[in-house]
């Protein structure tokens, strides 16, 4: 599993004015099972999204694709996490520690 955390670097019109490419590009991977749940920090300085996958260059991938960082708008920070607790809606997403 992986916690993508974006930062904007550029003003708010700017972000506003991708927005519905990002929009368009959430769903595309909430269809294809990879986005589990995402949204915008508080204060709006940035956005959260949690996805599951085990391939850590996969996953920079689709970041690198994001409409907001093609356009420069944004900084994003990749974090790696095992989900070895889920709650139970989350039962398929639940790791094992390496032995």
């Amino acid at each position: 599993m992986f916690v993508l955390e974006l930062t904007y670097i550029a003003p708010l019109d700017r972000i506003d004015a991708v927005l519905p490419r990002h929009v368009e590009w959430l769903k595309e991977h909430y269809e294809a099972g990879t986005f589990l749940a995402s949204g915008r920090k508080v204060p709006r300085n940035g956005g959260v999204i949690i996805a599951a996958g085990t391939d850590r260059a996969v996953v920079e991938e689709i970041v690198r694709t994001d409409p907001f960082s093609e356009a420069g708008l944004v900084e994003y920070t990749v974090t790696e996490f095992l989900a070895t607790t889920t709650a139970p809606v989350l039962d398929a997403y639940r790791q094992e520690l390496p032995a």
